[in-house]
């Protein structure tokens, strides 16, 4: 809450009735079948966020959310990669399914896609149907970037700071938390930090992506 942030995407998240310090949104999204652990969005500042009755709900964990307040509307698609009963299209493959699914509402004008996707390009080697490449290069194709990338001017895989720290050893870093964005708002994109360990150890393996856009 110290961020004053406008929208809050949480992976791995509580069921909201056990969750304190929320500050009182203006929305609240929770998806999950076990109250210690599920996919929340929470809004602020009056903006309003609505569950897409197209959610597919055998891609559970990824949300389709329609944003709004006075005339600023987009898309957003809240990721929590993990699906362990989809054997064959777990982590990434989720992201896969769900781009691919949703790519009607991707082509609108205003879209970010934001999360965990437990993926990064250091594990397209493993044997899987689908990698982080593939989902990259599909929304590449409809013109949706990482907003990490393009504000520090890097490429996939190259990433300078983590947002995973796996059993919160500092020393087995990963980069594997993103935040994309359709070309038409990444125009207003103003700027893209990443939490640093020291901060956030004492709370989570994951460090939050934060973006922030001129709307």
């Amino acid at each position: 809450m110290k961020l004053n942030p406008d929208l809050v995407i949480v992976p791995e998240c509580e069921h909201p009735g056990k969750l304190k310090n929320l500050a009182d949104p203006s929305g609240v999204i929770w998806q999950g079948e076990n109250l210690n652990k599920g996919l929340g969005v929470f809004s602020y500042h009056g903006y309003s966020i609505k569950l897409l009755h197209t959610h597919n709900p055998a891609i559970k964990n990824i949300l389709p959310i329609a944003v709004s307040k006075g005339s600023i509307n987009f898309i957003l698609l809240a990721i929590w990669a993990y699906n362990p009963i989809d054997k064959d299209y777990n982590y990434v493959g989720q992201v896969w399914k769900a781009i691919n699914f949703y790519e009607g509402l991707l082509k609108n004008k205003n879209v970010i896609i934001i999360g965990d996707f437990n993926s990064n390009v250091f594990w397209d080697k493993l044997k899987r149907k689908t990698n982080h490449t593939m989902v990259v290069e599909k929304l590449a194709a409809l013109n949706i970037f990482s907003t990490y990338h393009l504000h520090q001017s890097l490429k996939q895989g190259k990433e300078q700071h983590p947002t995973f720290f796996m059993y919160h050893h500092e020393n087995k870093p990963y980069h594997i938390d993103y935040c994309f964005a359709s070309a038409d708002l990444l125009q207003n994109l103003q700027s893209v930090e990443i939490g640093k360990y020291q901060d956030w150890v004492e709370y989570s393996d994951h460090t939050p992506i934060i973006a922030t856009f001129k709307m």
